[in-house]
């Protein structure tokens, strides 16, 4: 049998329960919450509104979230008064200071949202409440990026577009006429069911020879002038910027002049139809493009 394995949100069975990395905090977990707050606030924004000279107003300007802070108040109620100093232990080792976010899922309403997060502050006073093994405090977690998502990544592949076989004329043709089967078209459906935009993970692979990804809607383009042998990927991550092939080499400086700036390359709210495009001299049917993102929410 396959061992189980842990997902962000592998603990969570109801709402009102977060689960921070191995640890599930909230409703039936000896963690009562009281409140979170910062949950479904909207971030702070910076407005870049330029004042009219000589009158009354402004001209407006690009609106920018800064990071999501969350704060959760709640208490330590054990079952079992001998548990406490494990408990205590167990919130200690999941809320340590550290570098790198990890994986922070919520469950309320309804609706399970994943964001990535760090601790910032863990305060849990050493009052009376403490010494009777039920003590008070609060959680602080800082998001970097203050958008929240579906927990599941979508993923969308397509290989490069085909011409379809067309009529037969050897034999003569006959009602109803057999076109034979479609080819690809090489197109994808990016459809994002949250109201904020989301960066997508695109992965080109070979063999395939100048690939290109385009937004038919909004005409960005997404273009590389490199050639990719059958076992390569040029990995795009639109959120970071990163253009990187076989998972160790920048290939940056191989985007094209029509292509543009990595993180404007955006699935908007809503859908978001896209192609897949490259050199059709050296079309190769084993060239393909994934594309992976979430549903995204302020």
């Amino acid at each position: 049998m396959a061992p189980h394995l842990r997902t962000a949100d592998s603990l969570i069975t109801q709402d009102g329960q977060i689960q921070y990395g191995p640890l599930l905090l909230g409703e039936e977990t000896p963690f009562v919450g009281e409140k979170l707050t910062g949950w479904d606030d909207t971030p702070d924004v910076e407005v870049a509104n330029v004042a009219k000279p000589g009158q009354h107003g402004a001209w407006p300007g690009q609106m920018l979230a800064g990071t999501r802070v969350l704060q959760w108040d709640f208490s330590i109620l054990p079952d079992d008064p001998e548990t406490f100093p494990a408990l205590l232990n167990q919130l200690r080792a999941a809320t340590a200071l550290g570098q790198e976010e990890r994986e922070l899922v919520v469950q309320l309403a309804g609706a399970r949202r994943m964001m990535r997060a760090r601790v910032t502050r863990r305060a849990l006073p050493a009052d009376r409440q403490y010494t009777k093994g039920e003590p008070s405090g609060s959680l602080v977690w800082e998001c970097s990026d203050p958008r929240r998502y579906s927990v599941t990544e979508i993923r969308a592949r397509v290989g490069l577009p085909e011409p379809e076989p067309g009529l037969d004329w050897g034999g003569g043709l006959q009602w109803p006429l057999d076109w034979g089967p479609a080819g690809s078209t090489g197109s994808v459906n990016a459809v994002n069911a949250g109201d904020a935009a989301a960066h997508p993970v695109v992965e080109f692979r070979g063999p395939v020879v100048h690939p290109c990804l385009v937004q038919t809607g909004s005409g960005l383009v997404l273009e590389y002038d490199i050639t990719l042998a059958e076992r390569d990927t040029l990995t795009v991550d639109c959120a970071a910027g990163t253009v990187v092939l076989n998972g160790t080499a920048s290939r940056l400086d191989k985007a094209t002049r029509a292509s543009v700036p990595e993180q404007a390359f955006t699935v908007e709210p809503g859908s978001t139809p896209m192609a897949f495009r490259a050199d059709m001299a050296a079309y190769d049917p084993r060239a393909s493009v994934t594309v992976r993102w979430r549903h995204a929410y302020w």
